[in-house]
């Protein structure tokens, strides 16, 4: 009966579980939103007791014994999570947007990004990050770890040129951490998909929260000829394909003409009439940056080709390349504002 009484009702059951779920997330998001900016607040008034008539260690773990007295059973004061409060405050209260923003997360997702983000240009990334994907802690700590800052800004530089040629590649990265597959030292391309396919949420965490997965092996048929591309997702903000060609080795130029037939194959016989242009990706292990600029300039095709490591980044090199990147671009922009002065 309980089985027949379900498939009877799914239908409307499930349309209340929906309304169900979307007062719970707007309760949810209500009651962060207060408690985030009481902290605030108790942050605000202890920083400026520090500052006037210098409240210290004992002062805050008198507050702490005090509140856990009067209102037993309330958890966040601590006199560790005071502190923390103070700390908030101090990052945050001259800037604005970031004070704002900050309300949006959860406390946790703040004392994360708090500890490990070192610039107000990397705090606000994450604070938008974190509203935008609804991580949970643990995802977003796994995110930071894996320099996605970095690796996005990277992205940004390095796609520049071809913005206007594909506005989907910005959905994609120059590189990606595959750390949570386990591979053997030598392994093919069949190896690394079926790694991919295996742990399959960590890749879409990688790659972001917006993408679903379409299949494997992905057949299209072009004439009397199947084709196979290696994996298939559909970005939902995008509302297009994205097309994955895996390369156990360097990026060749020929890579590019068969992912340029595989989103041709795509569009003409896949792609739904109220849906954006397919997009390309030919994930591959090392790349040569002058090679990619050479296979890129002339093609018309949305596709981008990026590098992955089995082992997350390290932050050195990724802020090597950073520096070096940015520098590029204020020389290149300097000598344009000097050609543009003296008429040359």
């Amino acid at each position: 009966m309980p089985n027949e009484l379900a498939q009877k009702w799914n239908k409307e059951f499930n349309e209340l579980l929906e309304i169900y779920e979307k007062a719970k997330t707007k309760a949810d998001y209500a009651v962060n939103h207060v408690v985030v900016d009481m902290y605030w607040e108790i942050g605000k008034y202890l920083s400026e007791k520090v500052k006037t008539v210098g409240w210290g260690k004992s002062v805050v773990e008198d507050f702490s014994l005090f509140m856990q007295k009067h209102h037993a059973g309330v958890n966040g004061f601590s006199a560790q999570n005071i502190w923390r409060m103070k700390r908030l405050y101090e990052t945050y209260c001259h800037n604005q947007k970031l004070s704002a923003l900050l309300r949006e997360i959860t406390w946790t997702n703040n004392l994360t990004i708090m500890v490990k983000a070192k610039t107000d240009e990397e705090r606000e990334f994450y604070l938008n990050f974190a509203r935008q994907n609804k991580y949970s802690s643990r995802e977003l700590d796994r995110q930071i770890n894996a320099l996605v800052f970095e690796r996005d800004t990277i992205k940004d530089i390095v796609n520049k040129p071809f913005i206007g040629r594909a506005d989907g590649l910005k959905a994609l990265r120059d590189n990606y951490s595959l750390e949570f597959i386990d591979l053997p030292k030598k392994y093919k391309e069949h190896d690394l998909q079926k790694a991919i396919v295996s742990n399959l949420k960590d890749f879409i965490l990688e790659f972001g929260r917006n993408f679903c997965f379409v299949g494997e092996d992905y057949r299209v048929q072009v004439g009397n000829t199947d084709f196979f591309i290696d994996l298939v997702f559909f970005n939902r903000e995008l509302q297009c394909l994205v097309a994955i060609e895996l390369k156990v080795g360097r990026f060749e130029p020929e890579h590019m003409g068969q992912i340029e037939f595989y989103l041709e194959a795509l569009d003409s016989d896949v792609k739904l009439a109220h849906e954006n242009p397919s997009v390309g990706l030919i994930l591959c292990t090392a790349k040569d940056d002058t090679v990619v600029e050479y296979a890129l300039r002339r093609s018309l095709s949305p596709a981008l080709i990026a590098d992955y490591q089995l082992h997350l980044p390290d932050k050195k090199v990724l802020e090597k390349k950073l520096r070096e990147l940015q520098n590029t671009i204020e020389t290149d922009e300097k000598e344009v504002l000097e050609e543009n002065v003296t008429g040359k």
